[in-house]
């Protein structure tokens, strides 16, 4: 189990968890560069079909609704950085958007694709998929992939989440996306 007890930074009670491997942190306005770098890369841009329209300032405006998250709903993204070398190599955690027709309380990761392959989006997803059951009073967690994105399917497998559904989302009407959840253990 990751050591997240109540280790809280004093970026509005975002708190810090630490796996084996990895720090999930609060995202900091100087991580901007890094995040920038990890979602502009096509591998991450077709697996999540970023518009060619994310730049630099998008990517800061991301860390400020991650971070606004914290703040009103208690949940949001981290920074994830490895241990060892203290490098911003993704981002993990809950999400749950003011955003008509989504499916609950999501659990999700994005990681540059240097680092795929390895472990690092199971245990950055063990780590809040605990968290979240720890914190928040829900029956069930969310993933929501894209059906073409095989990588992340996997990982909510390895979590075992299980698919529910594919649907068209109201926020992104082009595609549709498989509702993957979790229930509560009992």
């Amino acid at each position: 189990m990751p050591d997240w007890s109540h280790a809280q930074s004093p970026i509005y009670g975002c708190p810090v968890v630490k796996t084996a491997r990895l720090i999930l942190r609060p995202i900091e306005e100087t991580d901007v560069d890094a995040y920038f770098e990890i979602h502009n890369t096509p591998a991450v841009r077709n697996a999540l079909h970023i518009p060619t329209s994310f730049d630099r300032d998008a990517a800061w405006q991301g860390i400020a609704a991650w971070r606004g998250q914290w703040v009103l709903r208690n949940s949001g993204n981290w920074a994830v950085e490895l241990k060892e070398t203290g490098e911003m190599i993704g981002r993990a955690g809950l999400h749950r958007p003011q955003l008509t027709g989504w499916p609950g309380l999501e659990v999700g990761w994005t990681f540059h694709p240097d680092h795929w392959g390895v472990g690092y989006a199971t245990e950055a997803g063990r780590a809040s998929v605990d968290w979240a059951f720890a914190n928040h009073d829900v029956a069930e967690l969310v993933s929501v992939i894209l059906p073409t994105n095989a990588a992340s399917q996997a990982v909510a497998r390895r979590l075992g989440f299980q698919l529910r559904e594919e649907r068209v989302l109201a926020f992104f009407p082009s595609a549709p996306h498989g509702i993957w959840v979790l229930p509560r253990p009992a």
